[in-house]
């Protein structure tokens, strides 16, 4: 059990490229990470790593032994999941990404639940606004909100998840509410940007069909949850799912903007390579928050 721990460790401290990030994703200190690949190299008697006080970097043997040892985990979680599922009892680690937002106010608090139903699965999440290479991550799944991407990953869609553009009453008393949809080009905007984001520009639906708008404002960021909070301290206009700001929308920290025309609605759904959709454990992960996450959602938007 030991040499396929140190090859788990291998594997992911290759892919993150630090020893204290490939412990801390399998759960291990930095010791017993720097431990398990001292252990590997000593039993095959070869150098997998160039060491220095700032970096980490793989020998050209450590990149090729990482090609075969990616292949054995996967091969090794393959039947593992193929037992598994025979036995009718899920188990294993299942490796999950979902945008900040969605991630802490939906995702979390229901993989709990899952967790709490299927005791022997572990769930790894890991929440950013930045959209994840799943491949090259080694994600067993992604939450995605927004335009879903050209992909060649399994793509199950939740729903669709209204949008709001929506301001402090402070900002309002200073700047007015805008009327029209251009009139937003006079105004702050608070905009989710980052290299290669989809958000450098808002989509509005009016009865003309869809009005794309470029806009700018003094302050943007790469996480929507500092964009709220920037909103309710009176920063300007945001524009994020209705769910996401319901709760400032009925307490009036938040006052709707342009109801008449909204932004369009970001898709919601989930993402997977085709070969885990035959891992039980991934089948019922899907099955359970699609299930859950309708129906937390269609509440939130009943109010």
């Amino acid at each position: 059990m030991s040499y396929l721990e140190s090859l788990r460790v291998f594997v992911r401290v290759s892919e993150l490229g630090s020893i204290t990030s490939g412990g801390r994703d399998l759960r291990l200190t930095p010791a017993v990470a720097s431990k398990r690949i001292k252990e590997l190299e000593a039993r095959l008697g070869v150098r997998l790593f160039n060491r220095t006080t700032r970096k980490l970097t793989q020998t050209e043997i450590g990149r090729d032994f990482y090609d075969h040892a990616r292949r054995v985990i996967a091969a090794l979680d393959d039947a593992e999941a193929a037992v598994a599922g025979l036995s009718g009892r899920p188990r294993g680690t299942i490796r999950v990404t979902a945008p900040i937002g969605v991630g802490r106010g939906v995702i979390a608090p229901l993989a709990q639940e899952f967790i709490r139903e299927f005791p022997e699965i572990r769930l790894n999440l890991r929440l950013s606004d930045r959209r994840v290479d799943i491949l090259e991550d080694q994600i067993d799944m992604a939450f995605v909100l927004g335009d879903l991407p050209e992909s060649s990953l399994k793509q199950r869609k939740i729903m669709d998840a209204p949008r709001v553009l929506a301001a402090s009453p402070d900002y309002l008393a200073r700047r007015g509410a805008p009327d029209l949809p251009e009139d937003l080009k006079a105004h702050d905007c608070l905009l989710l940007r980052y290299p290669r984001s989809p958000e450098y520009f808002w989509t509005l639906q009016t009865s003309d069909g869809a009005l794309r708008l470029d806009l700018t404002g003094p302050l943007d960021c790469d996480e929507a949850s500092v964009l709220v909070d920037w909103a309710l301290g009176g920063a300007g206009i945001v524009n994020r799912p209705r769910f996401e700001l319901a709760p400032h929308l009925a307490s009036g920290a938040l006052v709707e903007v342009l109801p008449e025309t909204p932004p369009q609605p970001a898709v919601l759904a989930c993402l997977y390579p085709h070969r885990r959709q035959q891992d039980p454990k991934i089948r019922l992960f899907a099955d359970f928050m699609i299930r859950h996450i309708r129906a937390q959602l269609q509440r939130t938007a009943r109010g």
